[in-house]
């Protein structure tokens, strides 16, 4: 019984030595000989910083473009009036008011101040009637603090119509004071 363990102990052995030499370590070359040098050209630069933001810049152009928007109010706006008449309606004193505002703050700009009349009447009746417009809104502007040095009057009576019609809707529309910044 012996010779069987024996036997059996050295038939272990030999199965393990198959199996130790079936898994030994094997070696490979794949890598070439030669070394491989990496290299970076490139520089690093920081990230771009934000541009500084001239404050007084930015308060020059805010108050230059609501300068131009006061203009463009002052110029575009033109009160009316009554037939015959040259007399300041509650509508043309509160847009005479905001002009004056704005005369008032933009110390710099000068107006001219034009009376135009509709066609009816003679050409010197509506060129006098056209001064007394401009010169109505002139003065209420000069009691509302604005400096008449600023200002100047014309009258074109019925010479530029803004509507060439012949009816009531378009005399109404010529009845005006119009105002052009110098």
């Amino acid at each position: 019984m012996r010779i069987k363990w024996n036997v059996v102990i050295v038939a272990l052995m030999a199965l393990s030595l198959i199996v130790a030499a079936g898994c030994a370590k094997k070696t490979t070359t794949s890598a070439p000989d030669t070394k491989v040098e990496v290299k970076d050209d490139t520089t690093w630069t920081p990230p771009p910083t934000k541009p500084q933001v001239d404050e007084a810049a930015l308060a020059a152009e805010a108050e230059a473009r609501a300068k131009s928007e006061a203009i463009e109010e002052l110029s575009s706006v033109t009160i009316h009036f009554d037939f015959d008449s040259y007399v300041l309606k509650e509508e043309a004193r509160a847009i005479l008011a905001l002009k004056a505002n704005i005369m008032r703050k933009y110390a710099d700009v000068e107006v001219v101040i034009e009376g135009h009349c509709d066609e009816r009447g003679t050409e010197e009746y509506n060129l006098a009637l056209g001064e007394r417009r401009a010169r109505a809104a002139y003065e209420h502007l000069v009691i509302l603090g604005v400096d008449p040095g600023r200002m100047k009057i014309v009258s074109y009576g019925e010479e530029k119509p803004v509507d060439p019609g012949h009816n009531e809707s378009a005399w109404m529309q010529n009845r005006r004071a119009e105002f052009v910044v110098q």
